[in-house]
């Protein structure tokens, strides 16, 4: 069966910074590309860091470049996303989702099959 559980959101002030984890299982997690993604009150889901599987390559979405980092551990079957200099504008539901053996489609939603059940992220001004 395979899970993809997130933890680590939370409520934080601008500034601030928080790491998401996402734990999987039920799959082989080198062979994935893992990606982060976020949704807003209102607003689409949207990209926020892939890394890929194989060579680790990380990707991140204008909005957060130089201030997130993600990284994996494959041993752990684990992703995590370091958000610093947190903003208000970054308080969303944060997911985790895993794509097959993907290295350039990793912005797009649909090439993620499996996906979390997303942990909130509030940042308060």
């Amino acid at each position: 069966q395979v899970q993809l559980v997130e933890s680590g959101g939370g409520l934080v002030q601008a500034g601030d910074s928080l790491r998401l984890s996402c734990a999987a299982s039920g799959f082989t997690f080198s062979s994935y590309t893992m990606g982060w993604f976020r949704q807003g009150i209102g607003k689409e889901r949207e990209f926020v860091s892939a890394i890929t599987w194989g060579i680790s390559t990380a990707y991140y979405a204008d909005s957060v470049k130089g201030r997130f980092t993600i990284s994996r551990d494959n041993a752990q079957n684990t992703v995590y996303l370091q958000m610093n200099s947190l903003k208000p504008e970054d308080t969303a539901v944060y997911y985790c989702a895993a794509a097959y053996r993907t290295s350039n489609s990793y912005r797009n939603i649909r090439a993620y099959g499996y996906w979390g059940q997303g942990t909130p992220v509030t940042v308060s001004s």
